[in-house]
């Protein structure tokens, strides 16, 4: 309506300008007019003859049907005009009009928007507390039961997805780096599972989180940060990260790591993965208690070909090398691992340092699938001992006048050579801060563990031969021992096959039920690794299973005050 009624106020002005060219025609006429009056006026001074009368005649004959020629079309002109202006009038009070109705309407359809959006509002906050309460209620489920906690991060397409260095067709490249597993929402993993000749079939997984490939390393820490307040709380936490090569492991847990240079990044601090995160976060959470009352130990052990080497074993000179250890079973049922090296560290910078030292000895191979796979399973431990003093069991903090004898007490009692940070290579006097267990002082001792393990591996596909070959091996059949261990618990079986393999042999505490345990599955999305995200898929459903009843929290002890 808006454009008609510009085409009608164009076609008006058109008008203007018609009426206005033949006004100025009828004026110059009549200026001819007087001009021709004039000169027959002079003319008639001059002579009198009757060829001037005739043709003064026929002038003012001709005049006359011009002028009232031009006089009839300037009202027909003026006519229309008017007829026209009119017509143009009516449309633009009816467009007026219209567009009246349709802010009304509008009107009525924002409000009506209103009222929807608050209520959507109101449904999505609601539906955001419900879903918390559903959260917390399943976690205190979880707690209770003992079920494994299991996360799920699907990584984002990359360029070594695509079926180079395999002879395929077309066709089956364009497969290859097709999606084949998203994540449906915050708890569900959906995979289109296709095979040629065969009809699509998708499947679901519930898993207690689920990352898309477009969530970042703060969102994957954020849903494990509680679990850290906890360890000071006096319960083991245990987070594993499994899945096949290539899927994101060890960036999840430590981030981006170029050839050659295995320094975490400051300046890439938003890149950190869960085990530098969760240093800097246990070290907030000591720095909000009473100083000296907690010191943190530090081991790094990788299994490699089913052997365990220790990473920060040093030699007569102080350089780092891997020594061989073993893991035994103690009398309590727990399992140990003798001489293993334990460095005391006071902040998240030396304990990245060390890890840093770890690194570089871990055992790597470049496959067709990973350029850097790793060929061993990663196990970061931290040690926190808890000093209790025994007037103030249970109030450890309760006010200044005791955090400033626990100062004063811890450093008498602490040796000043914690702060050299030189450690010694048994397990059982591991500490150099060790406080001796009086009547005054009792320790508490709590682990973190992080396992970063060496992926599964189809041998086909990765192209592996020789020494590496061999690698895989062990890789596949210690990861196979994982899975029959969670299998027996989950059936509860009389004999858990621990000691099938080192690595669950290590784990033995985590795994059985000794400490609060999240699994980080991590999987691939390429339709070319279907096969290897279905096992770790599976994997996790089963680890969900395991019900390890209630985990056992390190109770603090608590002595009257008549000792």
């Amino acid at each position: 309506k808006e454009e008609r009624i510009v085409f009608l106020e164009t076609e008006n002005a058109a008008l203007h300008l018609k009426l206005a060219e033949y006004q100025g025609l009828a004026g110059r006429s009549t200026n001819e007019i007087l001009q021709l009056y004039a000169a027959h006026g002079q003319q008639m001074k001059l002579q009198r003859s009757s060829v001037v009368t005739q043709l003064h005649g026929a002038i003012k004959k001709r005049l006359k049907q011009d002028l009232k020629s031009l006089h009839s079309f300037a009202l027909e002109l003026s006519k229309d005009f008017q007829r026209q202006s009119k017509i143009c009038l009516y449309q633009v009070l009816a467009a007026v009009q219209g567009i009246q109705l349709q802010n009304e309407a509008m009107q009525m359809f924002q409000m009506k928007a209103f009222d929807l959006e608050q209520s959507l509002q109101e449904v999505t906050e609601r539906y955001e507390k419900e879903k918390q309460k559903r959260k917390a209620l399943h976690n205190s489920l979880i707690e209770l039961r003992g079920n494994i906690r299991v996360h799920c991060r699907i990584r984002p397409l990359l360029p070594f997805d695509d079926a180079a260095g395999h002879s395929v067709s077309q066709d089956r490249q364009r497969n290859f780096s097709e999606k084949a597993a998203y994540a449906a929402d915050d708890e569900t993993v959906l995979v289109k599972c296709s095979r040629p000749g065969h009809a699509s079939v998708n499947k679901t997984f519930q898993f207690e989180r689920v990352y898309n490939d477009l969530e970042s390393q703060d969102a994957v820490f954020a849903d494990v940060a509680p679990l850290l307040t906890s360890l000071l709380d006096g319960y083991n936490v245990c987070i594993m990260a499994y899945g096949q090569t290539g899927s994101g492991k060890t960036y999840t847990m430590l981030g981006p790591q170029l050839e050659g240079n295995l320094a975490f990044s400051i300046e890439e601090e938003s890149e950190l993965g869960i085990i530098p995160r969760a240093t800097q976060e246990v070290f907030r959470l000591i720095s909000e208690k009473p100083p000296g009352t907690y010191w943190v130990e530090v081991s790094v052990v990788e299994v490699y070909n089913n052997e365990i080497f220790d990473l920060l074993a040093k030699d007569s000179y102080g350089k780092v090398f891997g020594v061989k250890r073993d893991v035994v079973t103690t009398r309590e049922g727990k399992s140990d691992v003798p001489l293993l090296t334990h460095e005391t560290v006071e902040n998240a910078s030396e304990f990245l340092h060390l890890v840093n030292k770890g690194l570089q000895l871990r055992v790597t191979h470049p496959t067709l699938v990973h350029a850097h796979s790793s060929r061993s399973h990663l196990v970061v431990t931290l040690t926190i001992t808890t000093a209790v003093f025994g007037d103030n069991f249970g109030t450890l903090w309760e006010d200044e006048q005791t955090s400033q004898r626990l100062n004063k007490e811890a450093s008498c009692t602490f040796p000043q050579k914690m702060r050299d940070n030189k450690s010694t290579s048994s397990s059982r006097a591991s500490s150099p801060v060790q406080l001796e267990a009086t009547e005054k002082t009792k320790q508490v001792k709590t682990r973190l563990q992080l396992v970063d393990l060496a992926g599964s591996e189809c041998v086909g596909m990765s192209g592996v031969t020789g020494a590496a070959l061999r690698e895989t091996s062990f890789i596949n059949r210690s990861l196979s021992a994982l899975a029959d261990v969670l299998g027996a618990i989950a059936e509860q079986r009389a004999h858990v096959p621990y000691r099938n393999s080192k690595l669950t042999h290590l784990l033995q505490d985590s795994v059985g039920g000794d400490a609060k345990l999240l699994v980080m599955l991590c999987i691939s999305p390429g339709q070319k690794y279907l096969t290897e995200s279905m096992q770790s898929l599976g994997f996790g459903t089963r680890a969900r299973q395991v019900q390890r009843g209630q985990v056992k929290k390190k109770n603090f002890p608590v002595l009257s005050k008549g000792k």
